[in-house]
């Protein structure tokens, strides 16, 4: 683990390599697992703000939902994304092809929405954990064997999941906890030989 303003960071996210391969996976991250993308208070309300631009860009079952419930309580002050019946996030979309997309997402690259989409979802495989009595964040590495083409796909472009991960992590941290991080990974991975 290091210390990066404030934050502990896995060694995990600099030595091991990631980068996402649809194709081979067909957006599993967004049925799989059970319960939906975790939600931080501030994208609730970015959700509410762009619904009607992000309703267009949903399938009928998810329009549905998100019509009667933007996100899902899943404890004391925890959200997440709502689910389909087959447990899809109910804002993801399939494509021809059987692959899975977001539709919050999709609205944003047509610039018809602001929000990008969770954050949880944009930093994935790195997962934080809070402590709420020390304020200290813990960003992991999560394995997950549904991205293990992900991994394959990473160690071929030797691209290491912080790196992958760069626009989401300055969009979470800034770009001077990027810089600082990129800085210390290149001077660990060289003590490793």
């Amino acid at each position: 683990m290091i210390e990066i303003k404030g934050k502990i960071v896995s060694l995990e996210i600099i030595e091991n390599k990631f980068v996402c391969n649809l194709n081979a996976c067909k957006g599993a991250c967004c049925i799989e697992g059970i319960e939906g993308a975790p939600l931080e208070k501030n994208e609730i309300e970015e959700l509410a703000m762009n619904k009607e631009r992000i309703l267009g860009y949903l399938d009928e079952e998810g329009k549905s939902i998100i019509r009667e419930q933007i996100a899902s309580p899943k404890g004391i002050n925890n959200w997440s994304t709502p689910l389909k019946k087959d447990g899809a996030c109910a804002y993801s979309i399939r494509d021809g092809m059987g692959v899975l997309h977001c539709g919050i997402e999709h609205s944003y690259l047509d610039q018809n929405s602001k929000f990008l989409k969770p954050i949880s979802c944009h930093l994935y495989p790195i997962r934080v954990h809070q402590n709420t009595e020390t304020g200290w964040e813990a960003l992991n590495y999560d394995r997950w064997d549904i991205c293990s083409a992900a991994c394959t796909n990473g160690d071929k472009l030797k691209m290491p999941v912080y790196r992958f991960l760069k626009n989401a992590l300055i969009r979470k941290y800034g770009e001077e906890f990027y810089n600082e991080l990129d800085e210390v990974a290149i001077a660990w991975l060289e003590t490793q030989g």
